[in-house]
C-alpha cells in the first residue's frame, strides 16, 4: 500500500464530481486527500475509495456548506474534517461497514474503505 495522493477513480460522482459544482476538483481533490490522509491515519487507497463514495459526496456536500458559510477552501475542507472526526460510528453504521462502534466517523469509513481495497 502506499501513502501518496492518488487520482480519483470517479470523476462523475463522489468528493470529485460533487466539489467540481462548487469549486475546481483537481483543487479540491489536491487539499483533501492529504489532509484526510493525516487525520485518519489510514491509506491511500481508502481514502481515494472513500473520497469516491457515496459517502465522499456528502463530505463534499459538508465542505461546500463550509464554503457557503464564508469559508476558503482549504478552510472548509479542514472544518469537515473536524465534524466527520468529531461524530462517532453508531451501533447500525458498526454492523453495516464492520467497524467498531465508538470509532471516530471519517476514519471508520476510511479504514473501511481501506480494508476492502487490500481485500479485492
Amino acid at each position: 500500500m502506499t501513502n501518496s495522493t492518488l487520482p480519483t477513480a470517479n470523476e462523475a460522482w463522489g468528493f470529485y464530481g460533487t466539489s467540481g459544482t462548487f469549486a475546481d476538483a483537481d483543487a479540491a481533490w489536491a487539499i483533501a486527500f492529504p489532509a484526510v490522509l493525516a487525520a485518519t491515519e489510514g491509506t491511500a487507497e481508502g481514502v481515494r475509495d472513500f473520497l469516491d463514495s457515496r459517502h465522499g459526496r456528502h463530505f463534499a456536500d459538508d465542505v461546500h456548506n463550509g464554503i457557503h458559510a464564508g469559508l476558503d477552501l482549504t478552510t472548509a475542507i479542514e472544518a469537515a474534517i473536524v465534524r466527520w472526526m468529531g461524530w462517532t460510528i453508531n451501533r447500525e453504521t458498526a454492523r453495516e461497514i464492520a467497524m467498531p462502534k465508538g470509532l471516530p466517523y471519517l476514519k471508520g469509513f476510511v479504514l473501511h474503505f481501506g480494508l476492502k481495497a487490500q481485500a479485492a
